[in-house]
């Protein structure tokens, strides 16, 4: 009986003296705490999202546990074995940050290269318009000079068919005493007033028929000295002057004009083609290619 009380009350000294010590384990354990949290710290902060060595395993943690003396765990816990049992969480939370991490990064660099993308696309199409719009403009030119050579060549075939017809512009009679061929003063008046109608004129002939009842050298004389007049003053060609003494009138205006001469000014077609191209706007001129 004395035996089993030295035996129960030794057992008791030894599990308070072992209580005790981790007690006093424990008490001293929070001075190692600051080293543990920075290594975790320092670890955290030197992690980089491209370092593929640190990426999440897939593994199950692996819980460092350690059973105490008595063959349970230890119901005195220490902080040490606490952080030993929480580092490895840690870990995998930081391995799940640099995944984040790296994925944001890799999604703002595909973000920013479509947008690249897209910019340079609008550009190129917006290219493609302007040139698009040019050629339609180049397009429009062309057709509308080609369209203006067309009627130019309508109206230069038209020139030419009637390029031997002739219509009248303007006609004077000039009256001669009679037995003279020189020219008098009145007729002299009315050929400048003619002569003035012939300025901007071309294409034209002037047409002189002199009538005598003296007879055909008579009325050639008298031709004779209007187409002087005309060339010496008023510079009208001689090769656009045809000139004729006809002898006594025996036309239709036999009783107006029994001794004088009648001037008619003609022109053909090429005088209708030059004024229709002083009328005619100028074409628009195609633009420059770029």
């Amino acid at each position: 009986m004395t035996m089993k009380i030295k035996t129960t009350l030794g057992l008791s000294a030894l599990l308070l003296s072992g209580a005790m010590s981790v007690s006093t384990l424990a008490q001293s354990a929070p001075a190692s705490q600051p080293a543990a949290t920075a290594d975790s710290t320092a670890s955290t902060a030197a992690m980089n999202p491209d370092d593929k060595s640190t990426y999440a395993t897939g593994k199950p943690l692996e819980m460092q546990s350690k059973e105490g003396f008595w063959g349970k765990v230890n119901p005195f816990a220490r902080k040490k074995w606490v952080a030993r049992q929480v580092n490895p969480i840690k870990d995998r939370t930081n391995e799940l940050d640099q995944l984040q991490a790296k994925n944001a990064n890799d999604i703002k660099d595909v973000d920013s290269r479509a947008q690249a993308g897209i910019s340079k696309a609008m550009n190129a199409a917006s290219l493609a318009d302007q040139h698009a719009q040019d050629a339609a403009n180049r397009a429009n030119s062309a057709n509308t000079l080609a369209s203006t050579a067309s009627t130019r060549t309508d109206a230069l075939n038209s020139t030419v068919t009637n390029l031997d017809q002739y219509q009248q512009v303007a006609a004077t009679s000039l009256t001669f005493r009679a037995g003279s061929t020189a020219l008098p003063a009145s007729a002299k008046s009315d050929l400048d007033g003619l002569a003035t109608k012939l300025a901007n004129e071309k294409g034209y002939i002037v047409e002189v028929q002199g009538f005598s009842r003296s007879g055909v050298q008579a009325s050639q004389a008298m031709a004779d000295s209007v187409v002087r007049y005309l060339v010496t003053e008023h510079q009208v060609p001689v090769y656009r002057i045809y000139r004729t003494g006809m002898g006594k009138n025996t036309g239709a205006d036999a009783a107006d004009l029994k001794n004088g001469v009648k001037v008619t000014i003609l022109h053909n077609s090429l005088a209708t083609m030059s004024q229709a191209a002083s009328a005619a706007p100028v074409a628009a001129t195609a633009p420059a290619a770029n």
